[in-house]
């Protein structure tokens, strides 16, 4: 029986400002990449998040991204190679700690939003990203953008590691996701979210905007939690899946 995780970038929100509704997520999925307060959230933000996980028994993971508040993470950005990978060291520190303190652990590393792209594109930048957080806990498993230079780095790097592909987004054919500024490029249908990642994970490959398909290992499907649909996209992804016969469970970091 085929086996998945669904997980969900979540503890957001900060201050008075809130992102997503976090809470009613964390019934569906079964890892959460908790913010570490660069691009988003804030202490107070991620101890409340990391408690729900804990109550849900869902796996918690380290969520990481540029030092951009304003810009939620989402803008390239040049960062030199030691600055960016102690921001990285700094970020998976304070998970690590705030998980401690609440009785939990985080079991996972997820990269955010343009780091998480670029990463993608360049081997060498996911290289350093890794390299840093394995160096706070080698024990980390790294989830990375299935087929892309993400995969190509954790594989030379002989880590743990898991696939993911993504519920509400379009692929280009070199597996990357489509610009979130061109047509298409977010899905907000929860039906549709739902039967493209049975089709993927039966398929063992991610099906792009062309219908191509690329063959890859999917441990994992992301559900964004920041858009207004994040609910309805994750239930129905989880519904749709069991329906078809397929375990939803929290992930197991490979080494393959």
């Amino acid at each position: 029986m085929t086996r998945v995780d669904i997980n969900a970038d979540m503890g957001e929100s900060f201050g008075p400002w809130k992102m997503g509704d976090d809470a009613a997520l964390l019934k569906t999925v079964t890892s959460a990449n908790v913010a570490c307060g660069a691009h988003a959230g804030d202490p107070d933000v991620m101890s409340a998040t990391m408690k729900m996980a804990l109550e849900n028994g869902v796996g918690i993971g380290a969520h990481p991204g540029f030092s951009d508040l304003q810009g939620f993470g989402r803008r390239r950005m040049t960062v030199p190679r030691a600055s960016l990978q102690n921001s990285i060291r700094c970020q998976v520190g304070a998970s690590i700690g705030m998980a401690r303190a609440l009785g939990a652990s985080v079991r996972h590393v997820k990269l955010h939003g343009a780091l998480g792209n670029m990463t993608s594109e360049d081997e060498s930048l996911a290289r350093d990203c890794y390299e840093a957080a394995l160096s706070v806990d080698p024990d980390l498993i790294v989830m990375v953008l299935c087929a892309t230079a993400q995969e190509a780095a954790v594989r030379d790097l002989g880590c743990a590691w898991a696939g993911e592909i993504f519920a509400d987004r379009a692929y280009n054919d070199d597996a990357t996701l489509v610009d979130r500024s061109l047509p298409g490029a977010v899905i907000h249908d929860a039906g549709l979210a739902g039967q493209r990642m049975v089709d993927m994970v039966q398929a063992g490959a991610i099906i792009t905007e062309s219908g191509k398909r690329i063959e890859t290992s999917i441990d994992t499907i992301c559900c964004h939690g920041d858009t207004p649909e994040a609910v309805q996209i994750a239930a129905s992804v989880r519904k749709t899946l069991e329906n078809a016969g397929i375990t939803v469970e929290t992930l197991e970091g490979r080494r393959d």
